[in-house]
């Protein structure tokens, strides 16, 4: 599976975060939801990739 750069996790867990009415106690939740949503982007953008169906 591709490698993201955590600050980009960082970045888009942070944005998850606030477009939810920044909620306590769930930043696993973000952080889980944008590294995945980064990897399906990169997978998308990134075709010839061996670990790209």
């Amino acid at each position: 599976m591709s490698q993201v750069d955590l600050e980009d996790v960082r970045a888009r867990a942070y944005k998850l975060w606030e477009e939810a009415g920044r909620p306590e106690g769930r930043i696993d939740e973000f952080w889980f939801e944008a590294e995945q949503r980064l990897k399906e982007e990169s997978l998308s953008r990134d075709p010839k990739r061996p670990d790209n169906p």
